[in-house]
């Protein structure tokens, strides 16, 4: 293994050789991969579970999306970008967009159990054709921005909006662990926008992807507390049909 001479040049800085191997950017690429790991493992445990409602159908296939979106991501749009057209890239953004318009879906879900249906079902119109007019403004420009402006509104948007006025009103735990991951999703975008670099192996991109993995255990916590909540109404349903049998 072979690390370039950091005084060479800015743009040899995040290189390194694993013999004959090119890698750049290996700790944006590094903690691109956690966050990998992290949703693919997330995605498994509620995978394993029974629980078939929306809302953790939705959540778990999120975590899948942004899982294959990281990954791609990590590969494809760092590590081994010089090797790749630059629309490869496009492979993880996209199916980020999607990772997010579930995470969305997820919320507007759980928000069932306060809004109205004509509501919920709106915003499950207004959720699809949002995807779409990003998808074609991303594909057509090719511009990371649009996915950011995508994922801000997804987050900053849709799902504080919904989590917050839950957790105002029902002082839902599950919404609680979601509001504090918008927050840690806050702050990567902050430290992405604002180039906010620690060290030169640690730049602003790696920082960032350190506090989506961040925002990623607190979405998983919130998912577990909506799998806990389904799984004891499930049950109080079926005492009360037992009750009523027996009466």
């Amino acid at each position: 293994m072979e690390f370039p001479n950091p005084a060479v040049s800015r743009d040899t800085i995040n290189v390194f050789y694993l013999w004959d191997l090119r890698i750049e950017e290996p700790i944006v690429t590094i903690t691109d991969l956690l966050v990998t790991v992290l949703c693919a493992y997330f995605f498994w445990v509620f995978y394993k579970s029974r629980d078939k409602s929306k809302t953790i159908t939705f959540f778990k296939y999120y975590n899948l999306l942004m899982a294959i979106a990281t990954l791609s991501g990590g590969i494809f749009g760092h590590g081994f970008l010089y090797a790749v057209p630059h629309e490869m890239k496009l492979i993880g953004w996209i199916t980020s967009m999607f990772s997010i318009m579930l995470i969305e879906r997820t919320a507007i879900e759980h928000a069932g159990m306060l809004f109205p249906g004509k509501m919920i079902r709106a915003l499950r119109v207004i959720n699809v054709v949002e995807l779409i007019f990003f998808l074609g403004v991303v594909s057509y420009t090719v511009n990371f921005f649009f996915v950011e402006l995508h994922s801000g509104y997804g987050l900053m948007f849709v799902v504080l909006s919904l989590e917050g006025w839950l957790f105002l009103k029902t002082r839902n735990k599950a919404s609680l662990n979601m509001l504090i991951g918008i927050a840690a999703a806050g702050a990567a975008a902050l430290i992405f926008m604002n180039d906010l670099n620690v060290h030169q192996w640690f730049n602003s991109r790696s920082f960032s992807h350190i506090w989506m993995a961040v925002a990623s255990i607190f979405f998983f916590r919130g998912g577990l507390e909506i799998l806990k909540q389904n799984e004891a109404k499930s049950s109080q349903e079926a005492y009360r049909s037992s009750l009523k049998n027996t009466l």
